[in-house]
């Protein structure tokens, strides 16, 4: 970290233990506070003691729709916790994935998609949009 208090505190979510990893230490030296989990029943767990400014979400974890129920699970918490989702779906089927239509944002409940791999400046561009810094 660079000395000083971290601006925020982002909850990485991911089974994918070097791209959890990479993701804080990239996160931290950008000066953020990260608390890390490998799923969503660790991340839920870390919910009920602490609150994130953010939260960076794999879509795909222990469950298909792990990240869904996660990020709806934070919003439910607290609405103002903006959520990225992140997933490799696009890379393994050529389809890509976003909630474009108004039916499809009523249920997922992200504020923002990014297709794996993330590349860490479009990541933290998203991030400070997100929490207007």
């Amino acid at each position: 970290m660079n000395g000083t208090s971290p601006t925020a505190t982002i909850l990485v979510v991911d089974d994918d233990v070097d791209f959890r990893e990479q993701m804080q230490v990239q996160l931290e030296a950008a000066g953020f506070g990260v608390i890390a989990a490998g799923g969503q029943k660790q991340a839920e767990q870390i919910l009920q003691t602490a609150r994130p400014d953010l939260a960076v979400v794999d879509l795909m974890m222990e469950h298909m729709d792990g990240g869904f129920a996660l990020a709806y699970h934070i919003k439910k918490l607290d609405e103002s916790v903006p959520v990225i989702l992140v997933t490799g779906v696009a890379a393994e089927t050529g389809v890509d994935f976003d909630a474009q239509t108004a039916e499809e944002r009523s249920w997922i409940k992200a504020d923002a998609f990014l297709a794996k791999p993330v590349r860490f400046e479009q990541l933290l561009g998203e991030i400070r949009r997100l929490l207007k810094r």
